[in-house]
């Protein structure tokens, strides 16, 4: 059955690689970008496409009413620039506004066109709750990083997650995104050697290439789904495991080790809890309710064809 889909923020990295899966499998798709350059790219890939502002109520309730869609897929970010993960909050200040504004636009836009179903982004790669074991399904909490420059992101995500199952909608969580254009920016910090293993690199994180992350997109507006699912590969793995690794897949030398007090200097508080303390997550339930096969199972296998 042919399913009219909103991709709001079509031309973001995820964006770009589930466009043109929801239109293979024949879906009518109207996809936003924030300026008119980008247009040709979002018709190229199929989409009618449409210049929306996510933070301006009445942009998003024209783009929707118009289109008039039966899903909805909330991928607006604004991720730009060299990470700067001991100032988070400022790297990541307009994102969580998308992720808090920008939903509630959706939310609204949604309800005033009867769109039956909606699906937003969230994230699961290294912030599962501090506690227990190093693995966490949908069940276990999100640590919110109270106290630290994550803290309003956790919360923005936390946000999104509330009114998305509020309305019966679908929150995915993908793992940290690998793939054409995902981590360009980590990769030459590996090359400069500027991402360091804190302590003994015994954080865990999960990745999910961005093809696989996008097919269990797909999935979830074609059935539907309702509720919190890990869009995350088969093995979530510590710091000191997957860094070694995309530093030689890069074609770079090991990268260099530090003590946690002086990462929590030059890096701040979350870079240290992530790579020390980190919890990855499970896909049992995303691979058993939405039937969800990954073509790159493993970072080991996705990491290396993606810098070959």
């Amino acid at each position: 059955m042919v399913v009219r889909v909103f991709v709001a923020g079509g031309t973001g990295v995820l964006g770009r690689r589930l466009v043109p899966q929801l239109v293979a499998r024949g879906h009518q798709v109207t996809a936003t970008t924030t300026g008119v350059a980008k247009r040709g790219l979002l018709e190229e890939l199929g989409a009618e496409a449409v210049v929306m502002d996510g933070l301006d109520a009445a942009s998003v309730g024209e783009a929707v009413a118009k289109a008039r869609p039966d899903v909805i897929v909330h991928q607006m970010t604004a991720i730009a620039g060299k990470p700067d993960i001991k100032h988070m909050d400022r790297w990541f200040a307009t994102t969580n506004r998308l992720r808090t504004e920008g939903t509630e636009h959706l939310l609204a836009a949604a309800e005033a066109t009867g769109v039956a179903h909606f699906v937003a982004q969230s994230y699961a790669a290294w912030n599962g709750v501090r506690e227990g074991g190093w693995v966490k399904t949908e069940e276990d909490a999100l640590d919110l990083m109270t106290g630290t420059a994550a803290g309003p992101g956790m919360e923005a995500i936390r946000h999104v997650e509330d009114a998305v199952l509020r309305v019966g909608g679908a929150a995915l969580r993908y793992g940290g995104l690998y793939g054409p254009g995902a981590t360009d920016d980590q990769v030459e910090l590996v090359l400069k050697r500027q991402f360091p293993l804190v302590g003994g690199g015994t954080g865990y994180s999960s990745w999910v290439h961005l093809d696989d992350a996008a097919s269990a997109t797909v999935l979830a507006v074609e059935q539907k789904v309702r509720g919190v699912f890990n869009i995350v590969d088969d093995e979530p793995a510590p710091a000191g495991e997957w860094l070694p690794y995309l530093a030689q897949c890069a074609g770079a030398k090991p990268p260099l080790r530090v003590p946690k007090w002086l990462a929590r200097l030059v890096a701040g508080e979350v870079a240290v809890r992530m790579m020390t303390e980190g919890r990855g997550f499970s896909n049992a339930k995303a691979k058993r309710e939405l039937g969800w096969e990954l073509r790159h199972p493993s970072w080991r296998q996705g990491f290396r064809e993606s810098l070959a």
